[in-house]
């Protein structure tokens, strides 16, 4: 269908307002009674050489703070106490496994999905958990034993064993 020149140049200024195509269709119906389907809107934008101008992009909204995780904190290089040359790990320790205070780490060879590092620890009692640290940095801890908490001194020795390991493996 051919368009004389006013309504070609009501398209052109609907356009230019910021009109999208289905728009256009609509007020073509309503402005002048010319039924079109969207396809031929779109054919006949092209033939006129007028441009659809593109929306701006919705700006991302900022995603609601996620729940507090328990942890522990970890305090900085050379205020926790330990000296980390009695972390180091004891003779006959299998490699990727660090011992001390009987606090056993392990880093996974499969890291599990959706982390950057993973592995389990056994701590001075016996009691097993995995760990993890996910892309975003934070730390997960899940024990075998459901509202298990460790010692505060298994505690130090597992943080001062996976920092080591960690530094050991570039992660740090």
């Amino acid at each position: 269908m051919q368009l004389n020149d006013e309504q070609q140049g009501a398209v052109r200024q609907w356009l230019a307002d910021g009109a999208s195509l289905s728009e256009v269709q609509k007020r073509l119906k309503e402005s002048f009674g010319i039924s079109m389907t969207y396809m031929d809107v779109r054919l006949l934008v092209l033939e006129i050489g007028a441009e659809v101008k593109d929306k701006p992009e919705p700006q991302p909204k900022t995603p609601p703070p996620e729940p507090e995780e328990e942890r522990y904190d970890v305090p900085p290089d050379g205020e926790d106490g330990i000296d980390e040359e009695e972390a180091m790990p004891e003779d006959g320790a299998a490699p990727g496994e660090e011992t001390r205070a009987n606090v056993r780490l392990t880093l996974d060879q499969i890291v599990v999905p959706g982390a950057m590092v993973s592995g389990d620890v056994v701590f001075s009692d016996g009691v097993k958990a995995r760990w993890l640290i996910d892309q975003m940095g934070r730390f997960g801890f899940e024990p075998t034993q459901p509202g298990y908490r460790p010692t505060d001194a298994d505690m130090r020795a597992f943080q001062v064993q996976l920092r080591m390991e960690l530094q050991r493996k570039g992660y740090m």
